[in-house]
């Protein structure tokens, strides 16, 4: 397992990591969200080994990382902020310099990185200066040498950050391919990717944990879970019809759209769709919500700053 135990950084006066503690278990991926300014790098920084601990500890796979720093590194794969390369060589010359700095030589580093690069569809810019590539290439690059030693535990902070929507897909993708039985640390604040990847979130601001759950149970949490959104003409007459209701509680217009939410008495759905057929309305779109991840993380991290 992945322990965090009392975790926390200072940088002088500033507290950027208050006491984190958590576990996380093989075959999770786990979205650790915040705000920009949140402490969501530091805490993978000290997690891999690149800023020790003010205070407080973290084990990986049983390896504390102040005692046993080089043991718990050689587990994880790490991917950090910005992806940091070096940008004069080329992506075959970087890969084998990350293969050897893992300890493979000769046809099993040349294994490892074929592997890599294969995963990440590198092969067209091989032989491209890092300097020379794309940001999106470029955090290929840096998920490449995160993944070429096949580690059980991966640390990836924003691994998506630059890519456009077809390689954003391909590395979600892969992620979920690698995850079932590693331990998978993603820091994004890109709320979709929580929906997209994650099996568990946690929720930080200010270095403090506010929420840890589910994707499905932070979505439970938010006033639109299970509402219902309709987009027609008449919104006015629709509210007031749909607002006698006993099954909905309250009713919304906002930009073109009627939201009911429920009361908690019966199913919402089926009767607005028992009103929609009534009255004759014309509607052009009608959907049960789930929830909406973007309203929980609001409340939750305002709440804090409050």
């Amino acid at each position: 397992m992945l322990k965090a135990r009392e975790l926390t950084r200072r940088f002088g006066p500033l507290l950027a990591v208050d006491r984190l503690s958590f576990e996380v278990e093989p075959g999770t991926v786990l979205g650790f969200l915040g705000p920009n300014g949140a402490g969501k790098s530091t805490t993978m920084k000290m997690l891999t080994g690149f800023l020790a601990p003010t205070s407080g500890t973290a084990e990986v796979l049983g390896h504390d990382i102040r005692r046993d720093s080089v043991a718990a590194r050689r587990v994880m794969g790490y991917l950090p902020e910005g992806a940091p390369l070096y940008g004069e060589l080329s992506v075959a010359q970087f890969l084998a310099f990350a293969a050897e700095a893992r300890g493979f030589r000769g046809n099993e580093r040349d294994r490892k990185v074929r592997r890599a690069v294969e995963r990440l569809e590198l092969g067209a810019v091989m032989g491209q200066t890092i300097e020379t590539l794309s940001k999106g290439f470029k955090r290929r690059v840096g998920l490449a040498q995160a993944i070429l030693h096949d580690p059980p535990v991966l640390i990836l902070d924003e691994p998506t950050d630059g890519l456009d929507p077809n390689q954003k897909h391909e590395v979600r993708s892969l992620i979920r391919e690698m995850s079932p039985e590693r331990i998978i640390v993603i820091s994004t604040h890109i709320l979709e990717e929580v929906d997209a990847l994650c099996t568990r979130a946690m929720i930080i601001a200010h270095g403090r944990l506010l929420a840890d759950d589910t994707p499905r149970g932070l979505l439970e949490r938010s006033r639109y879970h299970h509402a219902v959104s309709l987009e027609l003409e008449e919104l006015d007459r629709a509210a007031s019809r749909l607002g006698e209701l006993p099954e909905a509680r309250e009713v919304e217009i906002r930009r073109g759209r009627l939201t009911v939410f429920p009361s908690g008495q019966g199913d919402l759905f089926r009767a607005v769709g028992k009103v929609i057929d009534e009255e004759g309305w014309h509607v052009s779109h009608v959907q049960l919500e789930s929830g909406r991840l973007d309203e929980v993380f609001r409340n939750i991290t305002r709440k804090e700053a409050a």
